[in-house]
């Protein structure tokens, strides 16, 4: 555990130095009013520390716990006129992942890199606060060993429909992806839905329930969680951070080994966005 937490706060640290262009200039509500929104230009990095309980009917399936590491940075560009460029990877890393072994009929704990997930979209936002995108999710077959991840390439399209307002944010983000190349023998095929409800008490306070449900089509199960997520802006130096605490339980999952809990400390720095200053130079020079 001690190890663990030192990677975390070393990750944290290097993030540290860098100064946000954008958020450095706003006061700590404002800022979690704008990573409250789908479609923020707010460059951040985030963290996620998932521990999960598992249950299900393979032998010792109920005394299973995993944690997951997910790292999930995010650099938008804005194009003008309230439109939005997206891409957003997600980088899994597993340091207690049970895997069911059927030739020795145990579970092993796996360590290593998962598949990297990922979304590329295009967005807009009306001047009421109604906010839409459209574009595609994906994985990339990453994983360090077969455990941990599908051997496949995964693609499909994505669409966000939300509404912000200064205290409450409503949306839905549903997608679906199928395997589209790779060396992996399993047929892809998964829908996932993602409500989304935040409300915004003020003081940079966030309460959020934002559950992803996914629906198998080739095994015909789902995986559903009941979510709750609490969050705290706060600035610290130059940098706004983000500090939140999510749970879950699923309400359904696969018969055999699922989730049953997870718990997440989730941690944000607000940091300076490269990317968009790169294009907005490239741009410029351009004209």
């Amino acid at each position: 555990m001690v190890k663990r937490l030192g990677v975390i706060l070393f990750l944290l640290y290097s993030t540290s130095g860098h100064t946000a262009d954008e958020g450095g200039d706003l006061s700590a509500n404002e800022v979690s009013r704008q990573l409250s929104n789908p479609n923020t230009s707010l460059a951040r990095l985030t963290f996620k520390n998932q521990f999960r309980w598992f249950e299900g009917s393979l032998g010792d399936a109920d005394g299973q716990r995993g944690y997951e590491l997910l790292f999930q940075p995010s650099f938008p560009i804005k194009l003008g006129g309230g439109d939005m460029f997206f891409v957003r990877p997600a980088f899994p890393v597993f340091f207690d992942q049970p895997v069911f072994d059927s030739s020795e009929g145990r579970f092993t704990q796996e360590l290593g890199l998962g598949d990297i997930g990922f979304d590329i979209s295009y967005g807009h936002t009306t001047e009421s606060g109604v906010n839409f995108s459209v574009g595609a999710a994906g994985s990339l077959p990453t994983a360090t060993s077969s455990e941990l991840g599908i051997g496949q390439m995964t693609l499909g399209p994505e669409f966000l429909i939300a509404k912000v307002s200064k205290k409450y944010v409503i949306g839905f983000f549903p997608n679906h992806q199928w395997d589209v190349a790779g060396w992996g023998e399993e047929n892809i095929s998964i829908t996932t839905l993602q409500p989304i409800a935040v409300y915004l008490p003020g003081n940079a306070w966030s309460i959020a329930s934002s559950p992803i449900a996914t629906y198998n089509w080739n095994t015909e199960t789902w995986t559903t969680p009941i979510n709750l997520a609490v969050s705290k802006t706060v600035i610290l130096g130059d940098t706004p951070w983000r500090f939140g605490m999510e749970f879950n339980y699923y309400t359904e999952r696969p018969d055999e080994f699922g989730p049953q809990w997870m718990v997440g400390i989730n941690v944000v720095p607000v940091v300076e966005n490269v990317f968009a200053r790169w294009f907005q130079r490239s741009t410029d020079q351009a004209h």
